[in-house]
């Protein structure tokens, strides 16, 4: 791609609405427009982050077994009747009529409709588990939506409905995705640590929230610093594996505001190792057991002919508040760099040459590079604007893309200035740049 030709319409200063460094850096450099209150148009630069982030959440949801379908945002008001959240839910919910005055809404979640789906269609205990999830565009009309896309009303999420036969095989499920999600996570490069949590509307009794601090976070926390140094390693999707895995989480004390308790706070975890910060909650979970599938009769047949209503949890992640997340997490505000994790960066390499009118020799270089890199399926841009180095520079270290090669005078023979971003250049051979990140794209 040409920087030329590309759709990025960077502004020169921070829009003064955006209060946050994700709401600035993402009007600025042309990731997302806003349309009306709290609803974005997702741009070129910014809905290849997201694409990327949702190949990885999609990736990670294969892997546990969970089989993709696609629901629709428009949902009828009856299967939310049925459930008795119709009215419950709040003033959140979109409620609309169509042309023949039936009640419709616009999804904010799917509990209900994902098991409409599976009563029609699963009758046996033979055919659990069911793990299902699907990518969509949510809504949910919040009283003040603030901070772009971090909470706004219109978002990409993906949730996903696990339906099992009974509470033991619930709970498996339900681990399957605590381990996805530190393995989503985790290949963002994101460091998100589960904290027991409220169920809220959704319901139930077992809810983890999936949390990365910043200062910008809506989410008071309170842990053991010691949470920091688990990792996921090794972990199997078998039940004792998986059970072992959560619970080595649970061993320290680690909350959201809601569930936080002062006294079993400093009892648990000593002085030195106490954490209260904010943060932000990229994911959630839930285990709810019957309390959909008894209200709208979705049961399976048992061995002996009696009957029983399956075993529920959900499972939601934030592809598109990702986006904002992992720039919070990752921006440096003092040289104005944002480094994108190099698996969901828009461009995995910029060239940049030096343009001269009267002479077109770093640009011809650079197309040159630019050719054999596109054969080597490496996502390559290239200024090709009238532009001086340093500009050119900062512009790239704003928009994020890990890693450039810059084309000045001096730049003769097979070597190439290359550089990581935010760090001193040095001189490679082409062939070397691209053994590098062909490397890198297969690690990610």
């Amino acid at each position: 791609m040409f920087i030329s030709k590309s759709f990025i319409p960077i502004l020169k200063n921070n829009p003064s609405e955006a209060k946050i460094k994700s709401h600035q850096l993402m009007l600025r450099v042309g990731m997302i427009k806003q349309s009306s209150a709290g609803i974005y148009s997702w741009l070129p630069l910014g809905f290849k982050i997201m694409k990327k982030i949702e190949k990885i959440v999609r990736e990670e949801q294969n892997k546990i077994g969970a089989q993709e379908i696609l629901m629709p945002t428009i949902q009828s008001s009856e299967i939310w009747k049925e459930s008795g959240r119709y009215d419950d839910y709040g003033e959140e919910m979109l409620r609309i009529k169509d042309r023949q005055d039936r009640e419709m809404l616009y999804g904010p979640t799917n509990e209900e409709l994902v098991t409409d789906i599976f009563r029609s269609s699963i009758k046996s205990y033979k055919s659990l588990p069911q793990l299902l999830y699907h990518i969509q565009w949510k809504f949910r009309d919040e009283v003040r939506p603030r901070f772009g896309i971090m909470r706004c009303r219109e978002f990409y999420m993906k949730d996903a409905y696990s339906f099992d036969v009974n509470d033991d095989d619930a709970v498996f499920s339900y681990n399957k995705f605590f381990l996805s999600y530190l393995k989503t996570f985790k290949r963002l490069e994101l460091t998100a640590i589960p904290m027991a949590a409220d169920t809220g509307p959704i319901g139930g009794n077992l809810s983890h929230e999936f949390i990365i601090l910043a200062d910008t976070g809506e989410s008071k926390i309170f842990t053991d610093k010691r949470i920091f140094d688990l990792n996921n390693e090794g972990s199997v999707l078998e039940k004792k594996s998986l059970e072992d895995l959560r619970k080595k989480y649970e061993q320290f004390y680690s909350v959201t505001d809601e569930k936080f308790n002062k006294e079993e706070f400093e009892k648990e975890v000593k002085e030195e190792n106490r954490l209260i910060t904010k943060g932000i909650e990229v994911g959630h979970i839930f285990y709810f057991g019957d309390k959909y599938s008894k209200a709208l009769n979705a049961s399976v047949d048992l061995p002996g002919g009696k009957k029983d209503f399956v075993k529920m949890g959900s499972y939601g992640i934030g592809v598109s508040r990702l986006v904002g997340a992992i720039i919070e997490a990752r921006y440096d505000d003092q040289e104005e760099i944002m480094k994108w994790p190099f698996s969901i960066a828009p461009y995995e390499i910029a060239i940049i040459p030096m343009i001269n009118k009267n002479d077109t020799t770093a640009l011809e270089k650079a197309s040159n590079i630019y050719e054999h890199f596109k054969a080597n399926n490496i996502d390559t841009i290239i200024d090709d604007t009238d532009e001086n180095i340093s500009s050119k520079i900062k512009k790239f270290n704003l928009i994020g893309i890990p890693y450039q090669i810059i084309i000045g005078k001096n730049s003769d023979g097979d070597l190439l200035e290359f550089k990581e971003i935010g760090k001193d250049p040095k001189n490679l051979k082409i062939e070397e740049i691209v053994k590098l990140l062909i490397k890198l794209k297969e690690k990610n």
